[in-house]
C-alpha cells in the first residue's frame, strides 16, 4: 500500500489564494482613479481590498454551477482490497479510466489504485519500461505479481470530496492530489462517483463558460 498522508485536504478554502488575480501596482490604481470624474476618498490599500473581494465574488458567481456531484462520473465499478491485479487491469481498460477507487463492503473508500500503482506492482516505473521488458522476455508478463491484491498496491489515504464540493474546494483538493481522478462521497461517506481532473479543468475553462 502506498501511504501518503499529505494527500488529505485540511482546509478546502485555502484554494482562494490559488485563483489568479492581476497584480495591481500603486501607479495602476492611481492612474485608474484619475480617469474617474470627481473626487475619490479611497487609498490604494482600500482599493486593493475592494478589488480582492470583488474578484472573489465574481469568481464565485461565474463558477457557481460547478459541483463535484454535477461533474462526476457516476457509473464507476470500484475495486475491493482483495481484487487480484490481474483482474484490476482489465477493469481499467473496460471503464477507460486511469484510476479506480478501492472500497470495502459498504462502499467506503479505502484508497485508490492508479496506473502508476499498477506499473510499480509489475516492477516498472513507466509503461515503456514495462513494454521493453515484455519485448525482451514475453514470459515476464506472466509473473506472480499478477496475483497481488490491490490492497497492497493502492494509494491510501486518498483525497476525496463531498457531492456538494464547489469550485474552490475542488481546486484545493486537486492541488494536493496528484492523480487524474478523485472519489466523490455521499454524506455518509460512501462512494458516489469519480471526478476526472480533465473534466474539472474543462468545466473551469473560460471558453467553455456560458
Amino acid at each position: 500500500m502506498n501511504l501518503n498522508p499529505s494527500l488529505v485536504v485540511s482546509d478546502p478554502l485555502s484554494a482562494e489564494d490559488q485563483i489568479a488575480e492581476t497584480n495591481l501596482t500603486d501607479d495602476d490604481i492611481l492612474e485608474a482613479m484619475r480617469e474617474i470624474p470627481g473626487y475619490l476618498d479611497i487609498t490604494t490599500s482600500d482599493f486593493r481590498a475592494l478589488y480582492h473581494l470583488a474578484h472573489r465574488h465574481a469568481v464565485d458567481r461565474l463558477f457557481s454551477d460547478i459541483t463535484a456531484g454535477r461533474l462526476m462520473r457516476r457509473e464507476v465499478r470500484p475495486l475491493t482490497p482483495d481484487t487480484p491485479l490481474a483482474e484490476a487491469i482489465p477493469s481499467f481498460v473496460r471503464q477507460d479510466l486511469k484510476s479506480l477507487p478501492v472500497v470495502d463492503g459498504q462502499r467506503r473508500v479505502l484508497g485508490i489504485l492508479t496506473e502508476t500503482d499498477v506499473l510499480r506492482g509489475l516492477g516498472a516505473d513507466t509503461f515503456l519500461a514495462l513494454l521493453a521488458r515484455v519485448i525482451a522476455d514475453a514470459k515476464c508478463i506472466k509473473s506472480e505479481q499478477h496475483h497481488r491484491p490491490v490492497g497492497e498496491l493502492m494509494t491510501s489515504p486518498v483525497v476525496s470530496v463531498p457531492l456538494d464540493a464547489g469550485m474552490r474546494e475542488l481546486l484545493a483538493a486537486f492541488a494536493r492530489h496528484p492523480g487524474r481522478a478523485m472519489p466523490v462521497l455521499t454524506t455518509d461517506g460512501r462512494l458516489a462517483g469519480l471526478l476526472p481532473r480533465k473534466v474539472f479543468l474543462n468545466a473551469c475553462h473560460p471558453d467553455r463558460r456560458p
